[in-house]
This record gives structure tokens, sequence and C-alpha cells, in this order.
């Protein structure tokens, strides 16, 4: 998806939503971080050798829970012993940290070799300070290999600026064993059927929903998929590129949220919880002390790792309609992960990503990973009943919504986590949520 239109793409890749192009050299202030004290970043256009003469490729990731923080390593192994001349360095932390890093770092100039990303408006505004380099001529000869919908949040005015290694939904995983303690037969498809659930499950006693309220991002999912509902692909389109969210779908959508946040359907201490800690979202949802999460394709594997998991008792579904809603239940929030590499790194870096997203080893990410295929020919190794169920609801979309604080510039994706955090705590209304949104947005 063309990031300089900022992030909703149909079904076919016709772009639809737009946010005006902003650049960001200023905007790390806000993060309250500096470069001082994190780990350091070869300058632009040079190269770091180790003491065998060795090309060192640095190599950024969040890949913290089991089985990718064991698989990422190896696959890195395995390239240095097709590569003897280089040694990756992986540098591996939570998501939250990584995000904040990488502000300070993008303010000072000065990006890791390889980095994650999500694309979107955070890596246009990388490209637009000139720190990132242009992948197009690099992976004309293998992108084909790969599925198109997957390097479409990367693309920025023609060009491509990252590989992707993941491409996903979110929607909501819900414990299939409790569903049927609380007489629910079916996972609800309308909002009001979802209301419902939720105060049967209430009923029998048993906790709806987790949520990482310290995270705020996993919140703010709520609020943008009601919007895209509500507004349709369309009106978010219109949203972005007016810079206004204001409008009555966006209240109402909050208004939406209210009502499920009336419900207290959250886990006690839900506001100070965080995702992938031994009592956060994932080990709620993973232990069998809530009902559901709304989450990504990676939940499973988090579950599995931040709490036992809850084999197969877990089920999926797509988020719910909303009545008079002018958006599609087939309309699919979400994103995936991908690689940028810095301007002027050496050469191996790209080189990895070839190596990273051979059929081959998008295999091994697929079997032992969990992690949703991109290369055409690695679609075969996904077995896992559930993820094939988000690969079916991404490639059956009418339109795709990036991550709302990816899709914008990263003040206006940092304002909505913050309001909508604000919002499910009650300090805000609906209204003074999408006021506070839309001013950030109009500041760029």
């Amino acid at each position: 998806m063309p990031a300089f239109d900022r992030a909703a793409t149909s079904a076919s890749g016709t772009v639809s939503s737009a946010l005006s192009r902003r650049r960001f050299m200023g905007a790390a202030s806000a993060a309250g971080l500096g470069a001082a004290g994190l780990s350091a970043c070869s300058d632009g256009g040079s190269t770091t050798t180790d003491s065998q003469g060795r090309t060192v490729v640095e190599w950024w990731n969040i890949q913290t829970t089991q089985p990718s923080k064991t698989v990422w390593p190896e696959r890195a192994r395995a390239f240095e012993a097709e590569h003897p001349d280089v040694r990756v360095k992986l540098v591996t932390m939570e998501n939250d940290a990584y995000k904040s890093k990488m502000t300070a770092l993008t303010s000072s100039g000065k990006l890791p070799d390889i980095y994650h990303t999500w694309g979107g408006g955070v890596l246009e505004q990388q490209v637009d300070a000139g720190l990132v380099e242009d992948l197009t001529p690099s992976i004309r000869p293998w992108a084909d290999t790969l599925l198109s919908a997957s390097l479409e949040p990367y693309r920025i005015g023609g060009k491509t600026y990252a590989v992707p290694f993941e491409i996903g939904a979110v929607g909501f995983w819900y414990n299939k064993a409790l569903f049927t303690r609380a007489g629910i037969k079916t996972p609800p498809a309308t909002w009001a059927d979802f209301l419902d659930a939720v105060k049967k499950l209430k009923g029998a006693g048993i906790t709806p929903i987790a949520l990482a309220g310290k995270e705020k991002w996993p919140g703010m999912y709520y609020w943008a998929y009601l919007s895209l509902r509500i507004a349709g692909v369309d009106g978010m389109r219109k949203a972005a590129a007016a810079e206004d969210f204001t409008g009555g779908d966006f209240v109402r959508a909050g208004e939406h949220l209210r009502q499920l946040v009336a419900l207290q359907p959250f886990q006690k201490g839900h506001l100070g919880a965080a995702y992938s800690t031994p009592n956060g979202e994932a080990a709620t949802m993973g232990n069998g002390r809530a009902a559901m999460e709304l989450m990504g394709q990676w939940a499973p594997v988090a579950q599995a790792d931040a709490g036992k998991g809850i084999g197969k008792d877990l089920g999926f579904f797509p988020f719910p309609e909303v009545a008079g809603g002018k958006g599609a239940r087939t309309d699919v929030f979400g994103g995936g992960g991908g690689y940028a590499v810095r301007k002027g790194a050496p050469k191996a870096a790209v080189d990895f990503l070839k190596f990273f997203m051979t059929a081959e080893s998008d295999r091994v990410l697929v079997k032992e990973a969990s992690i949703m295929p991109v290369v055409k020919d690695a679609m075969s190794a996904l077995t896992d009943h559930n993820l094939r169920l988000v690969s079916e609801t991404v490639d059956k979309a009418t339109g795709f919504q990036l991550y709302l604080d990816q899709a914008y510039p990263p003040a206006v994706g940092q304002e909505i986590n913050d309001s909508v955090a604000a919002l499910i705590a009650g300090s805000k209304s609906p209204e003074q949520a999408a006021r506070s949104i839309t001013q950030v947005a109009k500041s760029q």
C-alpha cells in the first residue's frame, strides 16, 4: 500500500485512504528520548567490520516471544553459514520500547542496517528524511515470488522500501469452552450480538475480554474497527484526507466503544496491564481467564508464550458488523511486518533479506514460528486451522485499513492511542477524543 496515501487499500489494491505528506525529523522530541544510550547504529553510507574482518549487519527486530525469538537467530546463523564474511548482529526489543527508540534514532538521522517496519506513514516519513534505501531494483528479480498484497504497505511513490515477512488481520480470538459454558452457540456477527455475548459471559461468571490497557495500542483496535465498520473504507479515506475525525461516524464509533466499556467487560486491573507479561493480556487469554481478545495473527503464539495456551479451544472470528454502518464485515483492519534497510547499508543487508524471504526460509518461519506466509510457494506450509482462517479473511477482504498508529504520522497515531485509552478509562468523551485526534492531525 502506498504509504503516502495513508493506509486503506481495497482487495484489488486500489488506494482508499490518505493524509497529506509530513516530515518527521522534529517529531522525535515527543518521545522524550535521545539517541544516547541506544545500541550504536552505523552512520549513513558506512560499513562496520568485526575483529575477524567480517561485515557486520545490525538487524533490529521485535520477536520477543517463542518460538520466533529462537527461530530468528537460527535464520541469522544459517545465513552466516552461507556467507562466512558476514556477521548478523541481532538487536531484539519489546514493541513499545522499539517504537520509542526508533523515533529517537530517526531524529538523529542514524538507523540500524535492517529494522522492523509496519510501513504506512512512519516509514514514509523516514523515506522523506532520506534515511531509507530504495529496494525496488534489488528485489525486482524476486518480488513476484511474494504475495502482492504483502508489499503494499511498503510502497511509496511507486518504489518499494521494505521487504515483508508477514501479512495478516486483527480479529477476535475466543475460548470455545467458555463460550459454551455461557450458552453462546455461535460467534457474534453483529455488534448487538457481541454486546449480548459479553452480557452472557458476565452472567456466567466469566471475564469476557482481556485487554492490555497500559500499552494503549490494543485498545485502539476497538475504536479503529468500529470506525471502519461505521464510516466504511471510503469514510476512513475522506477523514484522513481532510485530517478531520470529528464527523458523526467517528463520534459514533466512540459511543459504541463506551457502550462496551459500560458493561465492564475487561479483566480486573486492565488499565495497568501490559500485553505479553505474565499477568498481561496474552497470558490472561492463554491461561483461560478471559473469553476473548481483539488481536492480530500473532495472538496464538503470544498466548502460548505468556501463558499456557488453550489449544483446540481457541477460535477466531471477524470483527462484527455495525447496524447502519457503511462498512462491510469483510473490510479488514490489520497489517503485517517487514524489514527496511537504512540508506547506505552494506550490500549484505539486502542479501540477507533475499535469503530470509526465500520459499525455503519462509516455510521455516511458517512451520517453526507460526508466521503467516508471504512467499507464494510457502502457502502450503500453513496448516494451523485458525491461521488459515486469518489468511482467508485477508484473501477475501473487500477493503484493508493499516494499523492507525502506523498508517498516519507518528504524532497522530500516538494521539489516537492516547485518546482511545482515555475514552476507555472514562476521562474523555467520544467527542473529545475525536477533537483531540483532529487537532493533532491538523497541526502536523
